[in-house]
């Protein structure tokens, strides 16, 4: 099993991921066991997501970590998918370019 290096600081902030299509950045409140967690998204909702299958062992997530979440098209607004999760220093970048103005528990980063 190959491990991956880990990205200079200016790699990592010209590669910042911003959501597209119907994606959403939002920040973990809990985790609900079984792959399921409860983010709280930009969009005012809370949402009941799941990690999926082909990221569970590479996705560690804690509360209080940004994430982007894919909401479900179908089983109402209230459940998603959790794609992809934010390194410190990305967050911190985000939070000066404006992207998260409707999170207010990022004082730690």
């Amino acid at each position: 099993m190959k491990k991956e290096e880990p990205l200079n600081p200016e790699e990592e902030l010209a590669r910042l991921r911003l959501p597209r299509g119907n994606e959403t950045i939002g920040i973990l409140e809990q985790r609900l066991g079984s792959s399921r967690v409860r983010v709280r998204c930009m969009d005012g909702k809370t949402r009941v997501c799941r990690i999926p299958g082909r990221l569970k062992r590479r996705l560690w997530v804690r509360e209080n970590d940004v994430v982007i979440v894919e909401p479900w098209e179908f089983g109402g607004d209230e459940k998603g998918d959790v794609l992809f999760k934010y390194r410190p220093l990305q967050v911190r970048a985000l939070r000066d370019k404006g992207y998260l103005k409707n999170l207010e528990d990022l004082d730690s980063f």
